[in-house]
């Protein structure tokens, strides 16, 4: 039964398109994963992917949640993943969207989608999938486990060996990334995307400082009510 007010969806009685149309309109933005990976011959494969986070820093374990092809074949990149164990996360610009865009058609694995998108790669440092140049950050990740979570779903958790971040976007030294200069773009539903561009602060506070607030907000709803 709804709350007044809501519309109640139980899981159970809804099919698994149903779920996830409505999963993409409630979790938002998304990050995205623009993955570079190499087949077991050679040949270079890149895809975005909305079902996307980082889950903890000590290990450093990013997540990607990959569906196969309806007729049960394996994408390319979790293809790739397994036989190579490794791939490159990189960070969604705005610049770089219609570009991700291009690699998000579903080419056959002997079509480059790279070059296909006009994108220009370097080789991976410590991975051998190749690195995009023009995004603003990248991750180079071994593949640390895969979680089969249905006939044709699958969670790839990857450990991250290193980070590439556009030189002017980081600080060397307090390892601070200027994140209104990365630009980063997230997933909505449907077909729309977002920007990152309308920041604001809100510092957690201690304790101490909660407790002086509320003293201080008692104060002056006291006085206002005489």
């Amino acid at each position: 039964m709804s709350e007044p007010g809501y519309t109640h969806f139980d899981f159970e009685a809804l099919t698994a398109r149903q779920r996830y149309k409505l999963l993409i309109g409630t979790v938002i933005p998304r990050p995205i994963a623009f993955i570079t990976t190499t087949s077991r011959e050679g040949r270079h494969n890149a895809g975005p992917f909305s079902f996307f986070n980082v889950l903890t820093h000590d290990p450093a374990i990013v997540a990607i949640g990959v569906e196969n092809y309806d007729d049960g074949r394996m994408k390319d990149t979790s293809r790739n993943i397994r036989d190579t164990e490794d791939f490159t996360v990189h960070i969604v610009d705005d610049a770089l969207a219609a570009q991700m865009e291009i690699c998000a058609v579903k080419f056959g694995p002997d079509v480059d989608e790279l070059a296909e998108a006009g994108l220009e790669t370097v080789p991976g440092t410590a991975v051998i999938s190749p690195r995009i140049i023009t995004a603003p950050a990248a991750l180079e990740c071994r593949r640390y486990m895969t979680l089969e979570v249905g006939k044709a779903r699958e969670i790839i958790l990857g450990k991250v060996l290193g980070v590439h971040i556009r030189a002017d976007l980081v600080d060397a030294e307090t390892l601070h990334v200027d994140q209104a200069g990365m630009d980063a773009i997230g997933r909505l539903g449907g077909n729309t995307y977002s920007r990152t561009r309308d920041q604001f602060d809100i510092k957690t506070l201690t304790v101490g400082e909660y407790e002086q607030h509320k003293a201080a907000r008692q104060v002056l709803e006291t006085g206002a009510a005489r």
